[in-house]
């Protein structure tokens, strides 16, 4: 079977009039469109990149949500409740706790509308902050943005829903304090005004822009970012200029595990450490709670005199994240048929390397960490060989802030009240995750929120 390529939609067939014009391809924007299609909607989704996916495409590690059938499955008893504590505690209790009610209330549901539509996640792991697996994946091991995006393209192309890429929305169009569409400008320089009854904002965060982050966060400008180069914050000017508010702009999140040794940044997803594997310094000793928030973990790291550190696992953990073949076959991981072998080849004292997997498996034996209370992805020690490791350290890797919604999408003017007629969803809408977002909680909110966005589009035209 080759790899399945979407044909985005021929330029000449794009219209002046649609029900709904979603700005965005990546996850959101593909849910919300499909959403809206299978409500009687006529949606049109608008790509700036020539790539379609977004920052989706880079996820890897999975999708949270509570009390589904796939937990059950594995014997795993959870709540919504659970989940939302987690997240608020996770977030620094800074969360939006509307949206992060609904949020939790609806995972499960997301879980089941994916597995309506053929696409299971059938496996679960964990990641740092949660005390559940809760994290839903394919049982493939592959990684979970280019699954969905690539499922998702399918039932877009299946439903025939338009899709352009190269086209640049660079205006809102408003009348009688109504949004009415959107202004594009085109590949071939030309601009075109696209009329719609609703827009739905789905175009990402700014984790690539230096000048947003610099606005906010100066002190984090030195970091390289695990984003795609399109995540420039552009919904977020559209969006101003339309009237929204923004929330959390300066809640910014360095993400701990990057590999950046060569020209690109590849983050090394969470379900690496959530499957068992460790941290160690250039001595090669543990740190931290390698499953500890993702700004503790960061914390931590940039403590150490290298500002870097190793990520050490052995097969039966590669075994179980998909991901590290793909890292492997780019040359970012470090081989080594014994520890002393991988201790060499990472210039870490072979004795001190193999005293501190020593008490690791120890701790995984006993289900005790003396040093660190690390307490989840202890399933299964690094007693057998062979051995890897990668090197990391931290990046910038998402925006916890964005344009001001509310839980049902709508987004809102200063004063709290909805600008009528725009939505928003995913990266580009603030106020979920506090000052910290939890792995798996993005690509969940994606399709929760995705979703909500269709239907919220879809109620607002029919009572229009």
């Amino acid at each position: 079977m080759g790899k399945y390529v979407f044909q985005p939609t021929a330029i000449d067939q794009l219209k002046t009039n649609y029900d709904v014009v979603i700005v965005g391809s990546g996850s959101t924007g593909l849910v919300s469109a499909i959403q809206a299609h299978e409500l009687g909607l006529k949606p049109v989704i608008l790509e700036k990149m020539d790539k379609l996916g977004g920052n989706s495409t880079r996820a890897s590690s999975g999708m949270n949500a509570a009390e589904t059938e796939t937990q059950l499955k594995h014997h795993i008893i959870d709540s919504f409740k659970a989940f939302y504590n987690d997240t608020f505690i996770g977030g620094d209790q800074q969360n939006n706790p509307e949206m992060l009610d609904y949020f939790t209330s609806h995972s499960a549901l997301s879980v089941d509308w994916l597995a309506d539509h053929g696409i299971d996640l059938d496996d679960l792991t964990i990641t740092g902050g949660m005390h559940t697996k809760r994290t839903h994946r394919p049982s493939s091991g592959a990684p979970i943005g280019a699954f969905l995006v690539t499922h998702f393209l399918k039932i877009v192309e299946k439903d025939q829903i338009p899709v352009f890429n190269n086209v640049d929305v660079d205006k809102i169009l408003k009348e009688d304090n109504k949004v009415t569409g959107v202004n594009v400008k085109l590949s071939n320089g030309n601009e075109q005004s696209i009329h719609a009854k609703a827009v739905i904002l789905a175009t990402g965060g700014f984790g690539a822009s230096k000048e947003i982050i610099g606005k906010y966060r100066s002190d984090l400008t030195h970091y390289r970012t695990t984003n795609q180069p399109g995540a420039t914050g552009d919904g977020l000017k559209l969006a101003t200029d339309a009237g929204a508010g923004l929330v959390d702009m300066d809640k910014i999140q360095v993400h701990p595990t990057v590999q950046q040794d060569n020209d690109h940044a590849f983050l090394i997803g969470e379900a690496v450490r959530g499957e068992g594997a460790i941290l160690v310094d250039q001595n090669g000793h543990r740190f931290v709670n390698e499953l500890d928030t993702r700004k503790n973990v960061t914390d931590a790291i940039n403590q150490l005199p290298e500002k870097s550190a190793y990520l050490i696992l052995n097969q039966g953990i590669r075994d179980h994240v998909g991901a590290i073949n793909f890292y492997d076959s780019i040359g970012l991981v470090i081989h080594g048929d014994s520890l002393s072998d991988l201790a060499k080849n990472i210039k870490i004292n072979p004795e001190e390397l193999n005293t501190t997997l020593d008490k690791w498996n120890q701790a995984v034996r006993t289900q005790h960490d003396d040093d660190f209370n690390r307490t989840t992805g202890m399933d299964r020690d690094l007693s057998a060989e062979p051995y890897f490791a990668i090197h990391i350290a931290p990046a910038v890797h998402y925006t916890m802030g964005g344009i001001k919604v509310n839980a049902e999408t709508q987004v809102l003017n200063s004063d709290n009240q909805p600008v009528k007629g725009l939505f928003a969803g995913g990266e580009v809408a603030g106020g979920l995750h506090g000052d910290n977002r939890i792995g798996g909680n993005s690509i969940a909110e994606t399709v929760i929120f995705g979703r909500q966005a269709g239907q919220q589009v879809f109620k607002y035209i029919d009572e229009k």
